[in-house]
């Protein structure tokens, strides 16, 4: 186990180390400026990431981590739910991009100290009421765009956890180095 993921995440798999000249270039391209088509590769890559036999013998869904309202409104589509998607159709597994929400908008968390961040999101999920049945007993696979400290994922997963979810995994493109990856 890793001491940054709560008890209940099974594991976590990303494509690459941010940043990084190439993979920011192409997580930018995807964000910033729209190319759509940049989801697919990287679901693409994602989907063939190993993963331990229990995970693929269980994973039920992908949730992708919501953007608050405004966000999505300004962009127009979240990331996180274009990468699911991409993943997905390769894994032939549902995604269930309602079943978590955003309570509140957040402060971007890129200039953030960790404990910041932890704060930050304390409380910005929550696990829509209509996916109760379909999260209890279950193992489902949260997507974002990076993982950097680990708060919003783990934010999210506690939010699911709460809900009913037995177990969790993460899937990123891009991962941020931390102290313990040295």
């Amino acid at each position: 186990g890793c001491a940054l993921l709560p008890p209940f995440v099974r594991a976590a798999r990303s494509r690459c180390w941010m940043p990084a000249p190439a993979s920011s270039a192409i997580l930018a391209a995807l964000k910033y400026d729209g190319w759509m088509g940049v989801a697919d590769g990287i679901g693409a890559r994602l989907a063939r990431l190993p993963w331990p036999a229990d995970v693929v013998a269980e994973r039920a869904a992908l949730v992708p981590v919501p953007l608050a309202a405004v966000k999505a409104r300004a962009r127009g589509f979240n990331q996180a739910d274009a990468i699911a998607e991409a993943v997905a159709r390769r894994w032939g597994i549902p995604v269930w991009r309602a079943a978590l929400t955003r309570t509140r908008a957040t402060p971007s968390q890129t200039t953030l100290t960790p404990g910041e961040r932890l704060a930050n999101v304390h409380g910005a999920f929550l696990a829509e009421a209509a996916y109760a049945e379909r999260l209890r007993g279950r193992h489902v696979i949260l997507v974002d765009d990076v993982l950097t400290t680990g708060a919003t994922l783990n934010a999210c997963a506690s939010a699911l956890f709460a809900a009913g979810t037995r177990t969790l995994s993460y899937l990123t493109f891009g991962r941020a180095r931390t102290a313990m990856d040295r």
